[in-house]
């Protein structure tokens, strides 16, 4: 007789665990909230769909925030090459983009969640579209789920029901209160790959201002150290920042006490501070006969020239040919390092993904089963793992659900 096995949650780590569960001959139900599955799959990407990274096992790695050795078992059984295969054999054509990101070559992520549940329909997956209130937990083991269609009995359940970021998708922390019924840890979520806010008020006075290839750095004045250093997009906005770089410096940022973290952006990263003195003497002869703030065109975006004006103490109205080497060498510094304080991160429900979750010292690697409880498994967001952007967080849920599903449907603890 086929093992049974419930699936709590339609998204990407739901439908994954579904389709290899049922691969290996499990009647599989799974139970979305929402009226159809994948709500929270089909904006990511900004709508696109980051897939997975087209990378090697040491690059995936590298990636993870933290817990990265936990993962080992999940990505030697399927890693980014098979989440590529596994899409193009759905009919899902992929490309490889800058940073090794791949996209369906459709820029759809409906075209990812369709061949999702088509692959789950095929299979023989029943998706039911009802709330699971609860476990039903006996003596140390799983015996089925209870949902707003009364009580059901699984030989096996799969929690995959993501964290806390985007609520509106369904994902409302319900995994947390499974777990916890079933004897689990959780560690308190916290908003990962967030924008943050500022500690003042300089980017309301730039917001809507996209920097491109420019670098970041963040120093921790607490560990007195840079803890985040890359280059890339970013964006001002009217409470702080946000774009990849400053959701990527998230995920280094912890306690938010006040000071601790102030952002630097190098505005010219390509030139050293000796090309960019030429540079800045090659435009004041240009403009020598200018005021300040009209000289600086050639160099910077529009919108930034004023309050970086402001912030470097120069009198916007100096001629150009007045500013002294001293006050020259201040704006050198500013185009450099331009400071930026930040005071916390933006709500948790704006976050990308979800710091925190299930203790995986409660988990077996191996399988994705539950220490605590027989037959239960975990598989995506609702564990304790998070990594950069650049799709690595949906290939975590890949992984996890592949080696949850395939476990949960041969009983293997």
């Amino acid at each position: 007789m086929a093992v049974t096995v419930a699936v709590i949650g339609g998204g990407a780590a739901g439908l994954m665990a579904a389709i290899h569960a049922a691969r290996l001959g499990a009647g599989v139900t799974v139970f979305e909230k929402n009226d159809r599955c994948g709500r929270k799959l089909r904006i990511t990407g900004k709508g696109r769909c980051n897939v997975t990274n087209h990378c090697t096992r040491d690059v995936f790695f590298a990636n993870i925030t933290g817990n990265a050795r936990f993962l080992f078992s999940a990505w030697d059984r399927f890693g980014a090459e098979d989440t590529e295969a596994f899409f193009e054999e759905l009919g899902v054509p992929l490309k490889v983009e800058r940073g090794n990101r791949v996209f369906p070559v459709s820029d759809k992520a409906t075209d990812i969640v369709d061949a999702l549940v088509r692959e789950c329909r095929r299979t023989g997956v029943n998706i039911v579209c009802a709330t699971v209130a609860e476990l039903l937990v006996e003596g140390g083991r799983v015996r089925g789920v209870r949902t707003s269609r009364g009580e059901m009995q699984f030989d096996a359940v799969i929690v995959a029901t993501g964290g806390v970021s985007y609520p509106l998708t369904g994902s409302t922390g319900d995994g947390y209160r499974f777990a916890a019924v079933a004897g689990h840890t959780v560690v308190p979520p916290t908003p990962s790959l967030v924008p943050l806010v500022e500690d003042g008020n300089f980017c309301a006075g730039v917001q809507g201002l996209s920097l491109r290839n420019v670098r970041l750095s963040v120093h921790d004045a607490v560990k007195n150290k840079t803890v985040f250093e890359d280059f890339g997009e970013m964006l001002f906005t009217h409470y702080g920042l946000s774009g990849p770089l400053v959701l990527s410096a998230s995920a280094h940022l912890t306690d938010m006490s006040p000071g601790r973290y102030t952002l630097f952006i190098d505005l010219k990263p390509a030139l050293d501070e000796k090309t960019l003195d030429a540079r800045l003497l090659s435009d004041f002869k240009k403009y020598q006969n200018r005021d300040f703030l009209n000289a600086l065109s050639d160099l910077l975006p529009q919108k930034l020239i004023a309050p970086l004006v402001r912030l470097s103490g120069i009198d916007a109205r100096k001629k150009v040919n007045a500013i002294t080497r001293e006050e020259r060498f201040a704006l050198l510094a500013l185009l450099k390092r331009l400071p930026v304080k930040v005071r916390g991160f933006r709500p948790i429900a704006e976050a990308i993904i979800t710091k925190g979750g299930v203790a995986l010292r409660e988990i077996s690697p191996r399988t994705m089963a539950s220490k605590k409880a027989q037959g239960l498994y975990f598989a995506g967001e609702v564990l304790d793992l998070d990594a950069y952007t650049g799709g690595f967080n949906l290939q975590i849920a890949f992984s996890t659900a592949v080696l949850a599903g395939e476990s949960a449907a041969c009983m293997i603890e």
